[in-house]
């Protein structure tokens, strides 16, 4: 179509156009959103309330870039190299996962039953360093370290407490590494690892399979808890006695998880369904 964008309509207009049957008309209306309160920095009320603000022709031409990126099928978090995670502002590039609303979820959960811990939180696969820079923030008193094996994405982690203002420690570690029983010792364990099985691939969309990380989604659906089991092993020495483990899971492993964590002598396991009623997260306190 000819683009002659002017104003915040026009710029409604032209998405809903250009990506009709890309996405949902839903989806296009919040990625609509997105992107007029990113390239004109609008505000609130403004994105909605005000359809005939004016637009620069350098911000139409950055509307119609970001459009055919996610044309391509790249993630708008992708497209725009940033995301809202629990009220934080969260960087990400290609070799960091985009978080989901589930992992907020997650987030939620700590934060909740933890107020005002002055503890120590450990991070297992910070990725983005999304659940540890929204713990830090939401936890002042808490020291916490987040974990990650990918040097790229731990850089993004790096940037994202320094964006938000708080101090994380992290290092360039490996669950499955044995040397990660070098870590102090923690009172809580969280971890978001790679708990999409092989064959689930095909089910899932192309944006995800085709722009996200694989070595952050998927594991073999031989060992389908491998992470799960190296953590529980590591948690052995470096979780305190009466720590806490907070993970996020695939939803068809809920009872596998109770069983394992029983297994490794937790009390107190609980599986939390997610806002789509899918088995989650699933909590535990440490037995001795």
């Amino acid at each position: 179509m000819p683009v002659n964008i002017q104003t915040i309509k026009d710029i409604r207009v032209y998405l809903a156009v250009e990506l009709e049957g890309l996405y949902p008309l839903p989806e296009i209306n919040a990625i609509s959103n997105i992107i007029i309160k990113t390239v004109i920095n609008a505000r609130g009320l403004q994105v909605f309330s005000f359809p005939e603000t004016r637009v620069s022709g350098k911000q139409a031409k950055k509307v119609e870039v970001i459009c055919r990126e996610l044309k391509r099928g790249k993630p708008i978090q992708y497209v725009l190299g940033e995301t809202d995670f629990y009220n934080c502002t969260i960087r990400l590039d290609s070799s960091t996962l985009i978080p989901r609303p589930e992992t907020e979820e997650l987030v939620d959960l700590i934060i909740k039953e933890n107020r005002g811990f002055t503890g120590s939180v450990l991070d297992i696969g910070t990725g983005s360093g999304c659940i540890a820079v929204s713990l830090a923030v939401n936890l002042p008193g808490a020291k916490i370290t987040g974990i990650e094996n990918s040097a790229q994405a731990l850089e993004i982690a790096k940037a994202n407490a320094s964006l938000n203002k708080v101090k994380v420690n992290l290092l360039l570690l490996d669950i499955m590494d044995p040397e990660v029983s070098d870590i102090l010792k923690t009172d809580i364990i969280v971890s978001n690892p790679p708990y999409v099985r092989e064959s689930e691939k095909k089910l899932m969309a192309g944006n995800v399979v085709d722009f996200e990380p694989h070595q952050a989604i998927f594991v073999p659906d031989s060992d389908p808890l491998k992470y799960y089991i190296a953590i529980l092993e590591s948690a052995k020495m470096i979780l305190t006695s009466g720590g806490k483990v907070y993970f996020e899971i695939n939803e068809a492993f809920g009872h596998e998880m109770e069983k394992l964590l029983y297994k490794y002598n937790y009390t107190s396991v609980s599986v939390k369904r997610d806002l789509n009623d899918r088995d989650r997260i699933v909590k535990a306190i440490k037995n001795g």
